[in-house]
């Protein structure tokens, strides 16, 4: 594919709200993780949350949309200049030209939460639920593309962690096609009681700050974030997607292949589509959950790949899995490591694990990478790995 230029990004994230927030925290080595303080704060867990989301109204004209799922989406879209950026895009390229594709897993499902334990003797839900507004998976998409004044082809990715890494790739299809100029793509996860005990009852949250490819690590770390990203067919920019792979091992609902098979098909068919060799990465920003299985499959597949020199790190310590967010997230720590040369550390690892053979930085190091992977897996071996480079 030829390279698709990236001109705008925006974030929020347990590591504050912007760009620089997040890189300063990936310079500082600070994590966003805190003990479990959402809702009724019983689960023994640490999350990474977005403290500032009770806190944000949707304008009063899109009140129909008003979820905590939506509210931050509106407040990833008023952070880095973005809704500017989109503007400028709309005049150039005309709304209609532009698409808008968000990955989410569970979208706004605390409001219907909320609803059931609000229901009245006769099972009724409150008369002010709207699920079409709130809770549905195309709730988000809609939300920004009208908040943005878009009419393009709009549609929502719900493929578990994987999601927001594969609108990337649904958009340069998108436009290859040519059926729009530029599209708004990044996802919006947030926290509710379904995710947070249904992983609990998959036993793989840990009762501590996740360590990836730690030899003691126990679990994964949930959190909430909101990313967003305009590709435009052609414009000056500095960083751009060079390359996508996606694949569906389906070895289980939530388990990886054991030898990391899916994840291998995804980097390598990255790698074929930006038409590079291993050797043209200079980072990997692993999909490292801290959950045992997970790690061990993708430490096979990324050392089989690139070998075991190839600097590497998780970034799930500082944020927490944001799940259909993860992979817009990362992309974009992924874009400020591009720009800043700053390689982020893979927190909270105490012991390495002598079974693991890939070199994860446990220190944010100068590396001045000019082409770098995201990995994003998720369950049922639905898989996603991007390539992101620098542009001449």
């Amino acid at each position: 594919m030829n390279p698709l230029p990236i001109t705008a990004l925006a974030t929020a994230s347990p590591l504050g709200l912007g760009l620089d927030a997040a890189l300063s925290a990936l310079r500082q080595g600070k994590s966003g993780l805190r003990p479990n303080d959402f809702a009724d704060g019983v689960l023994p867990t640490w999350i990474g949350r977005v403290g500032d989301i009770e806190a944000c109204p949707l304008p009063a004209s899109l009140e129909a949309y008003d979820c905590r799922n939506n509210r931050l989406a509106h407040l990833g879209l008023e952070q880095d200049g973005f809704r500017a950026a989109v503007a400028r895009a709309r005049q150039r390229w005309g709304g209609a030209r532009i698409g808008v594709f968000l990955g989410t897993t569970t979208s706004g499902i605390l409001a219907t939460e909320q609803a059931y334990r609000a229901h009245d003797s006769d099972g009724a839900l409150p008369a002010s639920f709207d699920y079409a507004h709130t809770h549905s998976l195309y709730s988000v998409t809609d939300y920004v593309r009208t908040s943005l004044q878009l009419a393009g082809p709009a549609y929502s990715i719900s493929t578990a962690c994987s999601s927001s890494a594969k609108v990337f790739a649904a958009a340069s299809r998108m436009i290859a096609a040519g059926v729009c100029d530029a599209a708004v793509v990044g996802g919006v996860d947030s926290l509710c009681h379904s995710i947070l005990y249904g992983f609990n009852s998959l036993a793989l949250l840990s009762s501590q700050p996740c360590r990836p490819w730690d030899a003691q690590r126990d679990g994964l770390s949930l959190g909430e974030a909101a990313g967003f990203a305009l590709l435009e067919r052609e414009a000056e920019s500095d960083i751009a997607l060079l390359g996508y792979g996606e694949s569906a091992d389906a070895y289980h609902m939530s388990s990886p292949h054991p030898a990391g098979a899916g994840a291998l098909l995804a980097m390598r068919a990255a790698l074929q589509h930006a038409g590079l060799d291993p050797q043209a990465i200079d980072y990997v920003n692993l999909h490292g959950t801290a959950s045992p299985a997970n790690d061990r499959a993708e430490d096979q597949a990324v050392s089989q790949l690139f070998g075991t020199e190839i600097a590497c790190s998780s970034t799930k310590g500082h944020t927490g899995h944001t799940l259909g967010a993860a992979g817009i997230t990362e992309a974009i720590l992924c874009a400020l490591t591009l720009r800043s040369g700053i390689a982020p550390a893979t927190l909270h690892q105490r012991q390495a694990d002598p079974a693991l053979r890939c070199r994860v930085l446990t220190q944010a190091k100068p590396l001045h990478p000019q082409r770098v992977m995201s990995n994003s897996f998720g369950f049922g071996g639905d898989n996603c790995a991007l390539v992101l480079g620098r542009t001449p």
